[in-house]
């Protein structure tokens, strides 16, 4: 988890934020540029997105130059993007799958992996020359450089204490309202059949659930336990969301790789990515109740409203709902 931040006002936490991951993407960037490491990439990527998220929570403190807006730095992370999913499925496969197929399975995905490996080199020259362009250099550029002479905005002096509500509840509502929680899979249905129809908006309420997080774990030192409760289910909602678009990608890669007959010719695979699905299915669905329980959402933005709350106790008379 990240370094929690406890300051004064609304711009020393942005000043703070993103210094905190701007140190975490040029730290792991030579090693990225040299493909050392895959860890290296993910979390660079992960500082990336950080950033974004700090850029767009902060948005009304600071004044960022041009080159280093919240969509500079997207699309900057997306063209590193296609080599992280590439090695995500590489890893899929080695530790979730591998090991337990059959001989014959295992040397036929000999095939698999060598298709992975040369798509993963292509990805890797992308990587190398967003790394070397200007675009990139003009990122690094403008937000080194702001974080040397910070420029803030009259709101920026207010006390992070005044702030944290309305910083936090737009990102909790726009995750509390996602359709991805209303989706049900009637008894007719298989998970194979609904993640094939509504897949793409489970993934969208995972990247939903994932900038939620980021941005409530920069302040979970300045709430009670129950706050940390909370951002502990939401990653965990971002996991086994984030398991099942594994599957589903790793999937497409197969067909796309052998064919639409691949469950015929890899039938261990097949089945045991079906039988994951199903078990993550199972995980989610824990979890989509949790948070569809008026009583879990009502607890989580009355926490998010109560800021340090050993100083506002007078406000904390809904502990009674906490999650658990």
């Amino acid at each position: 988890m990240s370094q929690q931040i406890r300051l004064d006002s609304f711009g020393d936490c942005a000043i703070a934020a993103l210094n905190q991951h701007c140190q975490r993407m040029l730290n792991h960037e030579q090693a990225v540029y040299q493909d050392k490491d895959p860890e290296a990439l993910h979390q660079m990527r992960v500082g990336m997105r950080r950033i974004r998220s700090a850029l767009v929570g902060f948005s009304l403190a600071i004044e960022i130059p041009k080159s280093a807006k919240e969509k500079k730095v997207g699309k900057i992370a997306r063209k590193l993007g296609t080599l992280r999913d590439l090695d995500v499925l590489k890893e899929t496969l080695e530790t979730d799958y591998l090991p337990n197929l059959s001989v014959k399975e295992k040397e036929q995905l000999n095939q698999v992996f060598q298709e992975l490996e040369k798509q993963r080199q292509k990805a890797y020259q992308t990587v190398k020359k967003t790394l070397e362009s200007q675009a990139y250099q003009d990122l690094k550029a403008g937000l080194t450089g702001w974080l040397e002479n910070p420029k803030l905005s009259a709101i920026a002096p207010l006390p992070i204490a005044e702030v944290l509500p309305d910083l936090l509840l737009p990102q909790v509502s726009h995750f509390l309202l996602h359709p991805g929680w209303f989706i049900q899979k009637t008894e007719s249905e298989t998970v194979t059949t609904i993640l094939a129809e509504k897949g793409e908006t489970l993934h969208n309420l995972r990247k939903v659930a994932k900038k939620a997080r980021y941005q409530m774990e920069l302040f979970t030192d300045c709430y009670d336990q129950t706050y940390g409760q909370y951002v502990k289910h939401i990653k965990s909602i971002q996991s086994v969301l984030g398991k099942i678009q594994d599957n589903l990608v790793l999937t497409e890669f197969l067909t796309d790789c052998r064919g639409e007959a691949f469950s015929q010719e890899f039938p261990q695979l097949s089945q045991q990515i079906t039988q994951s699905q199903e078990e993550k299915w199972q995980q989610w669905e824990q979890l989509q109740q949790k948070f569809l329980n008026p009583s879990t959402r009502q607890n989580l933005r009355l926490t998010v409203q109560n800021p340090f709350p050993e100083t506002n106790s007078h406000l904390s008379n809904h502990e009674s709902l906490a999650i658990g």
